[in-house]
Order: structure tokens, then sequence, then C-alpha cells
């Protein structure tokens, strides 16, 4: 599993992005499973992901409504199937509106760049 901390912060919200190979549902939640392991990532606001696999796109959201559809939009235009991206999110205190899906994006883009 790759983990990139500190991507963004924005009005007191930080971002990191992680992921990972996953070729089923089992593995997806297995790798998340393992990232809340470490105490930060546990204590954070929302850990947002999804993978493609080939039943289908998979995604949750934790709360952070419309993020784990964002992260399939990503992963489909890349064409990068069994590969599970988590984007997590440590609330600041402001709400973000719109701007929480771009930082989602970010965060996609700069963990795709690093593949």
């Amino acid at each position: 599993m790759k983990v990139i901390e500190g991507v963004l912060s924005d009005r007191g919200s930080k971002y990191a992005v992680a992921g990972g190979p996953a070729a089923s549902k089992a593995e997806a939640e297995a790798l998340v499973k393992t990232l809340k392991r470490k105490k930060k990532f546990a204590k954070a606001t929302h850990n947002t992901w999804a993978v493609l696999l080939e039943d289908g796109p998979l995604k949750a959201d934790d709360g952070e409504s419309g993020a784990g559809m964002v992260i399939v939009r990503m992963l489909e235009r890349e064409g990068l199937s069994n590969h599970v991206i988590v984007v997590t999110r440590w609330f600041g205190g402001t709400h973000l509106g719109g701007d929480r899906f771009r930082h989602v994006q970010s965060c996609v883009r700069t963990y795709l760049d690093m593949l």
C-alpha cells in the first residue's frame, strides 16, 4: 500500500491519499482496514474509497457524500482496474462545499501521477 500524506489543506481540512492492488471487494475492504490501523487514519473524519472490479465499480463515501463517485470516474478515465484508492479527510471545522470534490480529484491525481 502506498500512502501520501499532506497532499493539501484548505480552511483547516487536511487531505491524504492511499491505495494499492485489490482484485475483490474483500481485498479492497482489507486495504482500507489496514490503513485505518494507523491511529491517525482511524481518527479521520472521512476515508472515502473506490475500486473498479470485473463486476463493476465499488465505492464507499464514508460520510463525504458523492466523493466515492468522483474517485470511480477518475479510475474509469485512467482505465485503472483492480486498484483501490482511498482519499482521507480530517475536517477542519469549515464546510468546503463543492471545493471538496476538487480536493478529492487533486488527491486522486497526485496518487495516479505517482504510479
